[in-house]
């Protein structure tokens, strides 16, 4: 039986999330929003920029944050940089969002070698159950190796996720984005860009994109990052309604999701986000409905009747499940497998006859 937040959807399975009297650490932090001097962090935001002469580097997808992210800087007068760390399916509406953006500010494109992440999409999804594992690696490593070699110094990226989603305590305050905070918080999920050196063909050279620039070369260049939610209150609706106001196009990735404006970008997130449901028992549509919940947008109950967490991917923003394999050569018996193999049956069970239907809450 799965046991939740008494506010929201977020179940105690979540990995690193807190809980005080039954509620998560994620609605603990917005009850505290209103107590935050909101026009003090947006001055200290200010002197930010000014420190770092207006110049600033936004890791980027296309999407709605970071379009909204790009807007709301050029707004107060930064010089726009766009960094996006090509991710491992884009979508044909992720293109046409990135092109979107260009249309803005200065965006760069970094693609690491395509049958190197192929392989690490592989080594993901079989090694700790995350196809997704390469991209979330390289979001936090490529956006620091490009402040460096275009000495730009100043990084600013979006929400502090524990802040937004749940967190260990005392995380969810946190203003900038350390080397200490990447090694903890990055994307690794107990697996190390050396751990897959050996496996399947990978080098050491093969995975110098999954890794961020030295200390020392950060401490020379003096680089910076930080999280623009923690200097101006944060909404993902918001967000999306200025993206979508320059040009951000938008569409259900799948009906496992519940906001038509998230994770357009990569189709493989379809088997993500079903993984992460099979392992800890909430997926996409739980953590998005809990955030419209905590907003005042939606009703605990409605989104405990109405989740549709758990629906299996059989497309993801238009592109066919048998597409997404084709390109890390996994069959579906495999993934099949694979899913089985990280699925935490202690509050699960089988649809016995169907083997591409997911497995249902107890």
């Amino acid at each position: 039986m799965i046991v939740r937040c008494t506010r929201c959807l977020i179940p105690t399975t979540r990995p690193d999330t807190a809980f005080e009297g039954g509620v998560c650490s994620a609605c603990l932090a917005h009850e505290r929003r209103p107590q935050i001097d909101w026009q003090e962090r947006e001055r200290m935001l200010l002197q930010l920029l000014d420190k770092f002469h207006g110049e600033v580097l936004v890791p980027s997808s296309g999407g709605k944050d970071s379009t909204y992210q790009a807007m709301t800087l050029k707004r107060l007068g930064a010089n726009v940089t766009c960094v996006t760390a090509t991710t491992c399916h884009l979508t044909p509406i992720g293109r046409g969002n990135i092109d979107n953006l260009a249309r803005h500010c200065t965006t760069i494109e970094v693609t690491p070698n395509r049958t190197v992440r192929a392989k690490l999409n592989r080594l993901g999804l079989q090694l700790v159950g995350d196809i997704s594992w390469p991209e979330h690696v390289a979001i936090f490593s490529i956006p620091w190796r490009m402040a460096v070699d275009l000495n730009k110094p100043l990084i600013m990226y979006g929400e502090n996720p524990q802040n937004q989603y749940g967190g260990p305590p005392g995380s969810q305050e946190a203003r900038e984005m350390t080397l200490r905070w990447r090694s903890e918080y990055g994307g690794f999920l107990g697996l190390r860009p050396s751990d897959v050196v050996g496996q399947d063909g990978i080098t050491e050279r093969d995975m110098l994109d999954y890794a961020p620039p030295t200390a020392e070369d950060l401490d020379v260049m003096g680089v910076e990052a930080h999280f623009l939610g923690q200097y101006m209150p944060w909404d993902s609706h918001q967000n999306a309604i200025i993206a979508m106001r320059a040009g951000m196009e938008w569409r259900l990735p799948t009906k496992a999701n519940w906001w038509v404006f998230e994770n357009l970008d990569n189709a493989q997130t379809g088997i993500h986000d079903h993984m992460m449901w099979r392992k800890y028992g909430y997926g996409r549509a739980a953590a998005q409905m809990s955030a419209d919940i905590r907003d005042g947008r939606l009703y605990r109950d409605d989104a405990l009747r109405y989740c549709p967490d758990g629906l299996f991917p059989k497309t993801y923003a238009g592109v066919p499940l048998d597409e997404v394999l084709d390109r890390i050569q996994v069959t579906r018996q495999e993934l099949y497998r694979i899913m089985d193999d990280f699925t935490n049956w202690s509050i699960m069970r089988r649809v016995v006859d169907d083997i591409s239907a997911p497995p249902m809450l107890i």
